[in-house]
Parts: structure tokens; sequence; C-alpha cells
């Protein structure tokens, strides 16, 4: 376990620590914002580092794409490349092999994909995602190859993909072989099944990976079937490993996992919300092209150590809106970028003082409200 993961307080379920890469502590339960092709989008990497973010996560499909994993190497790394000191986790492609199935071909040895950019053909294999990922990208979290069905799928699918997951892990591992300053992930699979589910965790765990990710969870399969699944699966993952719960998402599926242990999410939603005039609140979301903004003098939410949550008024951001302004919808990705990491500051602090469940208590009755 070349990054220490100390756990420093647990209330219930729940905890929140610290790992520690050679780039930086990431305080947990941490939310990484979504990098894609290696921008956080609309936001330059000292606004996200102001947020208080300690990660970030890049896509590796799109990166091999664009601008390519050689030419990755050639320029630095990802790291180098974007001015992004800190620690960087890398997605396998795996979501890829489910939301692009109509551009992909997919067997037991990997996965062959026609570039969604200009048609032109690639493969991407476990030993070939772990090349582009740890030595091209030169992620500091490295995740499996993997395949999940979107839901709701027969069981015999869900099944297949996650026996063909459990050996790409296997593979990867062989090929990731021993690093000092990377770590490597596995993905538990097996949709909403819980026999697969823990199936799947042991075999995973078996294997001894340096944390364990949730996957194939947010792909349509409702939130109480979600929270249903992660109470099923989180028990079976080791305690001292860190578990990451891949693609979730809404502020209110955040805290209810964090209350059934998990400590790590990523999703697209800060940012495409902001691009579409939606800003995040404990309150839920807001549409800020709502007539009843226009002359709101209030900021999103003064208790935000953020610019663009504090300093423009509500008004303003409704006429860049409704101007077709650009600058609207940084603000608001800035904003809810920053919101993200002031909930998950919120919950850390509630979890190491023991009073989570009064938090989380006051949060629902708030989106209630909303």
């Amino acid at each position: 376990m070349n990054f220490p993961f100390e756990i420093k307080a647990r209330d219930g379920d729940a905890r929140t620590g610290v790992l520690r890469t050679t780039r930086g502590d990431i305080r947990t339960p941490a939310f990484m914002p979504v990098g894609t092709a290696g921008t956080v989008k609309g936001l330059t990497v000292d606004q996200v580092a102001s947020t208080g973010a300690d990660i970030i996560l890049g896509n590796t499909y799109h990166l091999m794409l664009r601008p390519g994993g050689e030419r990755m190497t050639r320029l630095g790394g990802l790291h180098k490349f974007m001015r992004w000191d800190k620690p960087i986790l890398t997605d396998s492609g795996g979501y890829q092999v489910m939301s692009l199935a109509q551009l992909r071909k997919l067997d037991a040895d990997g996965v062959t994909f026609r570039s969604h950019v200009d048609g032109s053909q690639h493969r991407l294999t476990p030993e070939s995602a772990m090349q582009i990922q740890a030595d091209q990208i030169g992620a500091d979290i490295v995740m499996q190859l993997d395949e999940c069905p979107a839901l709701p799928a027969p069981r015999e699918d869900v099944e297949k993909a996650m026996r063909l997951s459990l050996g790409w892990a296997k593979r990867c591992k062989v090929a990731f072989g021993e690093r000092e300053k990377q770590n490597l992930f596995a993905i538990v699979q097996g949709g909403i099944d819980p026999a697969l589910r823990r199936i799947s965790a042991e075999a995973l765990v078996a294997e001894k990976f340096d944390g364990y990710a949730i996957g194939g969870l947010a792909v349509g399969e409702g939130h109480e079937a979600m929270l249903a699944t992660l109470d099923v699966t989180t028990p079976l993952l080791p305690q001292d490993r860190p578990r990451y719960l891949m693609g979730v998402g809404k502020p209110i599926d955040i805290v209810e996992s964090v209350v059934r242990g998990v400590d790590m999410f990523d999703c697209v939603l800060p940012t495409r919300s902001g691009r579409h005039g939606q800003a995040w609140t404990d309150e839920g979301p807001l549409n800020i092209t709502n007539a009843r903004y226009v002359e709101d003098s209030s900021p999103l939410d003064a208790n935000i150590d953020c610019p663009a949550s504090r300093d423009y008024s509500k008004a303003y951001l409704h006429h860049l809106f409704k101007a077709g302004e650009l600058l609207g919808q940084v603000l608001l990705s800035w904003h809810n970028v920053a919101y993200y990491q002031f909930l998950m500051a919120r919950l850390r602090d509630a979890i190491a003082e023991g009073r989570l469940t009064q938090f989380v208590s006051d949060f629902k009755a708030k989106s209630a409200a909303g």
C-alpha cells in the first residue's frame, strides 16, 4: 500500500480520514471534480484548487483519443500538461464501454472503439489501460478496466459483465506490477444483485488491491436501489482501504453514501449543471434563469469561501445567462464545484465531531423544503 490511508474518526459506518499520496493528501470523504479531457470544464486549475479540491479525475478514453497516449508521454504527462500538481485519478475507459456501446466491439480480451471524433479505431485491453493511465497519463490512482451494462439489464448480462471484469482486474494487477508512486483500484460490479456483488467483492478483496471502487451504479437503477446495493457491498470491503463510488452524484446521493461508509466520489454534475444555468445549494438545484431572480441582489451562498458563490448577485448571474454571456457558465460551474467541496468539508467535520446523524437530518429537511 504505497499511499497510507489513515482513518481519523468514525461515526456509525461513516469514516473521515486522509489518503496520503506523493502529490499531496486527499481528505476523505472526498469529491473529485471531473476533468474529462484534461480540464474541469470552464475552470482554470487555480479556480479548481481554490475550492478546496484535493484531487481531480481524468478520462482515459478521451485522453487516449486526444491528445493521445504517446503524445501525453512526450508532453510530460497530464499533471504537467494541464498544470495541476495535486493527485489525479483516471477512470479506465470502462464507462465508455457502456455509454458508447454503438461505437465499440467487446470481446474477452478487451474492447475496440471507433472514435467518436474521426472514426479511427482504438484498442483497449487491461494491459494497455494500465500503460495509458500509469505510464502515459501518469495518474496517481489508476482504475482497472471493467465492464458494466446499463440498468435494468437481464441477470445473465450483469453476471457476464461482472465475471469479465474480475478476469480483467487480475490482468490489470499483473500489468500494473509493483509501483512506488501510484495505486491501483479494483472495481466491484454485479448490478443490484446482492449475490453477484458478494462474488465480485470477495474475489477482488482476495487479490489485495490498493483501493476498491463500487461501479455499475447511477446507471438507471434509481436512488433506493443504489442505497440498498451499498448496504450490501460496503461491508464486504476492507476497513483499511479507500472506498470509491463511481459517477455519483447528486448531493443527497453523496450524503447517504457517506453514511454507508463511502470515502470518494466523482461526477460531472457540478460543471454540467453550471453550464445549463443550475446552481446547487442545500435546498437543492436553483435555476438561475427563473424570473424570480431578475432583481435578487443576494449571492448564491455567502457562507462559501468562493467569489462565484459570495460576490455576485443572483440578479447578475440571471442577466449573464439571459444575455448568453459565457461568464455566467464559468461562475455557476465555479460555484457548484465550491459547493460540493463545502459539502464534503461539513461531512468530514460532522463525522469527526460525532454529529453526522443530526447533519444528515438537517440536510434532508432543507432539501425537502427546497
